[in-house]
């Protein structure tokens, strides 16, 4: 039975190493999409949010990046400054406001999705056809499986993240008002005010 927990360690091991190189890879060529447009990491995950979410409040944003509202303000003052995102106050709200894309951030986030896109389908040709399929749904499990493992150790934490997958799969015509019934308008989804 010890020689069965060494294999499983080993697969372990192999599928640690393997999708620290993937993540390392993929960083490495989306540093390089971004930076060609003129933007950092942190600031096309910015656009990126909010193309998927047009409409948000500093606290909710912060949260779905996972960074401090103070990097956030720093961040979005430079894509106030390139026209690139606008803050909009909050009719019910006179001290809060929402953070939107611009047409300019609109067109900004679409290049960034696209580059991706690009990229994804040019690692895709690299496989056989045959695999590719297989690839992607072993993919889409190991996220569940990573999804189940980080709900017994860390409840929650990955609710956010399964959120914004879900509704980047949605098709386009189930996106409207109906489909965020379980958050608010502004897309926060646990209802607090950011």
């Amino acid at each position: 039975m010890a020689g069965a927990g060494r294999a499983r360690n080993g697969e372990a091991t192999r599928l640690r190493a393997a999708v620290r190189a993937l993540v390392r890879r993929f960083s490495v060529s989306e540093r390089a999409d971004v930076e060609c447009c003129g933007l950092t990491v942190a600031q096309a995950a910015t656009l990126e949010a909010l193309r998927a979410t047009p409409r948000m409040r500093l606290g909710t944003l912060s949260r779905r990046l996972g960074i401090a509202p103070s990097t956030l303000t720093r961040n979005l003052a430079r894509l106030e400054d390139e026209h690139l995102v606008e803050r909009v106050a909050d009719p019910g709200d006179g001290r809060a406001f929402h953070v939107t894309l611009t047409s300019a951030g609109r067109r900004a986030a679409d290049g960034v999705e696209q580059q991706g896109v690009d990229f994804a389908e040019e690692v895709l040709a690299r496989l056989p056809e045959s695999d590719r399929a297989a690839v992607v749904s072993a993919f889409e499990h190991l996220l569940e499986a990573v999804r189940q493992a980080t709900e017994d150790c860390c409840p929650g934490a990955f609710v956010h993240l399964m959120r914004d997958i879900a509704r980047e799969e949605a098709p386009v015509h189930s996106r409207g008002r109906g489909a965020r019934a379980e958050g608010s308008e502004d897309g926060d989804q646990d209802g607090s005010p950011g």
